[in-house]
């Protein structure tokens, strides 16, 4: 098999690499030890947010936004796309203060896209919520997808363009020889130039075996959704204060997240549930929306995602041997730079550069002995 690139990791940033790889017409394999989008990347909340991003993020969230609102251009799909807006709520005048000054570090960053309102603003916006709140910070022009029929549009379209995908295959090692990178597998050797290394949850496993290694967890994020109530809600909304990711999807369930985690066996594959957790979960919703007090759960499930001790992902090149690129390790909060992602890497691969500002996402950033890795903070997408 004469190949350009091999792509380790068959969720959506590897998807979206492959894809974007393609479109310069490289000759690439996609390898997967299970099937296309079946971790984090089919299984997430779903957020397509550039709200509450950390600074260094916010360039690749507002490029993946622009991407996003043309997204059924890009692979033929709308991945479910909807443009609902986002909005965090603030519970009282502290929390509120905080997104207020958000607000404020967004701006003199040069972006408009977080906005504060005040309680009015809210209560029109999001009716159904609980009127102790006093306020938010909202992104008009944000929304929600479908994690897995965006996963698999991006592997339909890679596909189609002549990606192949390996799907059931486990990558026992990796080594540069030869000017080749040669990924070992159960089911054989490939060999290509370049390997991009879009693992996810595995991710410090290719990394540490290029002599990139980086502290790193595996989590288990949890989900819920609702038996269906009748529309009650447009924005997806979070919280200042608390762990939530809430939103009603168009048949009238409401699928809730953001942050708590389950138990995660990377080496299985598997997650188990935090059913403690899970209904703290539920006592927050039900807080916050008096709807939601009598409605009932229908399925919980978690899936696998790559933590970094920073909480930022790596992406780039390696700092060894050339042709080797990481995009992994998005902490829970990777969905919405997909597309974004696939781009940069296929700009890095085929120009050896991003318009992009990548340098807070270097892997090298850990040459100085980390800290301890720490708890996941909350993510939506």
């Amino acid at each position: 098999m004469n190949l350009d690139a091999v792509v380790v990791g068959g969720g959506l940033h590897g998807c979206s690499a492959a894809l974007q790889l393609a479109l310069r017409k490289l000759r690439c394999l996609v390898i997967e030890k299970d099937t296309v989008g079946r971790h984090a990347s089919g299984v997430n909340a779903g957020g397509v947010r550039r709200l509450d991003r950390d600074p260094a993020e916010i360039p690749l969230s507002v490029a993946a936004m622009e991407m996003w609102w043309a997204i059924a251009e890009l692979v033929g799909d709308d991945c479910g796309f909807r443009l609902s807006g986002q909005i965090k709520i603030a519970q009282n005048e502290t929390e509120l203060a905080v997104l207020e000054e958000r607000a404020r570090l967004v701006r003199s960053l040069g972006y408009e896209h977080e906005e504060p309102v005040g309680a009015n603003e809210l209560f029109r916006l999001v009716p159904a919520l609980s009127r102790h709140c006093v306020g938010g910070l909202v992104a008009r022009e944000d929304g929600f997808a479908q994690p897995y029929q965006t996963t698999k549009a991006f592997r339909d379209k890679a596909a189609s363009l002549g990606v192949r995908f390996l799907e059931g295959t486990r990558v026992l090692g990796v080594e540069r020889k030869a000017g080749d990178w040669i990924a070992e597998t159960d089911r054989g050797r490939f060999a290509a130039p370049v390997l991009v290394n879009c693992a996810g949850g595995w991710g410090d496993a290719i990394a540490a075996a290029t002599g990139d290694p980086v502290p790193f967890e595996v989590v288990a994020p949890m989900m819920m959704v609702s038996a269906r109530l009748p529309p009650f809600l447009t924005p997806v909304v979070g919280a200042a204060g608390r762990k939530l990711s809430f939103k009603q999807m168009d048949n009238g369930t409401v699928v809730i997240g953001g942050g708590h985690f389950g138990g995660a066996d990377a080496e299985a594959g598997t997650t188990s549930l935090d059913f403690r957790a899970l209904a703290e979960s539920a006592r927050t919703v039900a807080e916050l929306f008096p709807i939601m007090r009598g409605a009932s759960i229908v399925r919980c499930w978690a899936g696998l995602e790559g933590f970094v001790a920073d909480g930022l992902p790596v992406i780039g090149p390696g700092t060894g041997e050339p042709g080797i690129y990481h995009a992994f390790g998005f902490s829970t909060h990777g969905f919405q730079l997909g597309p974004a992602v696939g781009r940069i890497v296929a700009d890095l691969v085929t120009r050896g550069e991003s318009d992009l500002p990548i340098e807070p996402f270097r892997i090298d950033r850990f040459a100085k002995p980390p800290s301890a890795v720490p708890h996941p903070s909350a993510g939506s997408g």
